[in-house]
């Protein structure tokens, strides 16, 4: 029989058979996509952002009312260790200029064979194609294989790692959570994270300025504040900046059916200092020639500035004060087909110390398929990387006190 049985080949799935079959358990990984890792070696793509440099209570802050739940497991498997764990497969990391770590190949593919040959060595076995459909009674796994035939897999323990349900055609399509739920597990819905939202803009910004970059801006909803870039789509705004406020603005829309979003195109010049120059003789020129030579702003951000507030004219004063908030009213997400992540999954409080579901014995879950959610910036990966290798010390513990067998 085999030892342990892990759904999903992510970063929570891979890192916990590595540790398992060190350890000199028998390992299977399942996964319904053709290759391991489909997301993992996508978010390498533009650089693999593996963790964060920042302090660790900074870091653990990041994880807001996840923190209590993650914090003991980060601490455990911290962005050192996960450094070492790279450089252990021959991928040296280095920490870019925004605090950020990356290993210095800039992608993962190289990291991902070298992992992939390290668990063939220690006789991990894939098997691909093959989709997860829950256990019969025996508590045997379920996996629906590409014939249409249903094939039974029994074990002494299961990791379930099957992601959330962003970008699911690389395979996290949620699908997992009515048969989790079936089992009397608490779950929470799934819903985008690091994701865009959806904003009415007028045909002429949506036609001319789709795809084009705020850049030095800064974002605010609420008391959270943002510098970063953004980055107008046809039909809204995204970007490194937008997700950091995402889970925010979504809670915002949820409740109340839209949220306000301020971006303070100049957040390097006090209200005093562009006032000063928004007071210069503005003589024949066009508000939009004047606005470009006085505060320096882009065809996209005079264009979004009118979007907002419309200025014709008026004092300096006010225009300073519609540049530094210019208002955007946003109605939705925009979907969690383009989210990067997801919040929602098995609660918290459904997982035992050892991250065992209490309603299954024996099925662990690790990932992002549990309830927490983290800004894009190194924060994602370590904590799927950390709630990987305390579910692998979860089930060492369970196989070890004899409960599998019992």
């Amino acid at each position: 029989m085999t030892d342990v049985v892990i759904v999903g080949s992510g970063p929570a799935g891979l890192v916990a058979a590595d540790k398992l079959s060190a350890a000199g358990n028998k390992v299977v990984i399942a996964d319904r996509m053709p290759s391991p890792a489909r997301k993992f070696l996508l978010a390498g793509r533009g650089g693999l952002n593996l963790t964060h440099s920042e302090d660790i209570d900074g870091f653990l802050g990041r994880y807001g009312s996840a923190r209590s739940f993650l914090e003991p497991l980060v601490r455990r498997f911290d962005p050192q260790a996960l450094q070492r764990f790279a450089e252990e497969l021959g991928q040296e990391t280095f920490v870019g200029s925004s605090g950020r770590v990356f290993p210095r190949a800039m992608k993962a593919s190289p990291l991902l064979r070298a992992w992939l040959a390290r668990l063939e060595k220690q006789g991990v076995t894939f098997r691909l194609r093959q989709t997860w459909e829950g256990q019969d009674a025996e508590g045997r796994n379920l996996f629906r294989t590409q014939d249409g035939s249903l094939d039974a897999l029994p074990s002494r323990a299961t990791l379930l790692a099957l992601g959330g349900g962003s970008w699911p055609r690389l395979g996290s399509r949620g699908d997992w959570l009515s048969v989790v739920e079936g089992w009397g597990v608490d779950v929470a819905p799934l819903r985008p994270s690091n994701c865009g939202f959806l904003c009415n803009w007028s045909p002429f910004l949506a036609e001319r300025f789709a795809g084009q970059p705020l850049k030095r801006i800064e974002l605010a909803h609420g008391d959270i504040r943002q510098r970063g870039e953004a980055m107008i789509s046809r039909t809204g705004i995204e970007g490194g900046a937008v997700y950091a406020l995402s889970a925010s603005l979504r809670e915002a829309i949820a409740s109340e059916g839209e949220a306000v979003l301020f971006i303070d195109l100049r957040p390097d010049m006090d209200m005093a200092a562009l006032s000063a120059r928004l007071s210069r003789p503005r003589a024949k020129q066009s508000l939009s020639t004047f606005l470009r030579k006085a505060a320096g702003l882009s065809p996209l951000e005079i264009a979004l500035l009118r979007e907002s507030v419309a200025p014709q004219d008026g004092t300096a004063e006010a225009l300073a004060a519609a540049i530094k908030q210019v208002r955007l009213k946003l109605t939705g997400t925009s979907g969690m087909e383009r989210a990067i992540s997801t919040a929602g999954g098995i609660r918290l409080g459904a997982l035992d110390d050892g991250l065992m579901l209490r309603q299954r014995p024996g099925v662990f879950a690790a990932g992002e398929m549990l309830d927490w959610e983290a800004p894009t910036g190194g924060y994602l990966l370590q904590a799927c990387f950390a709630t990987g290798m305390a579910a692998a010390e979860g089930i060492l513990a369970y196989l070890g006190s004899g409960k599998a067998a019992a």
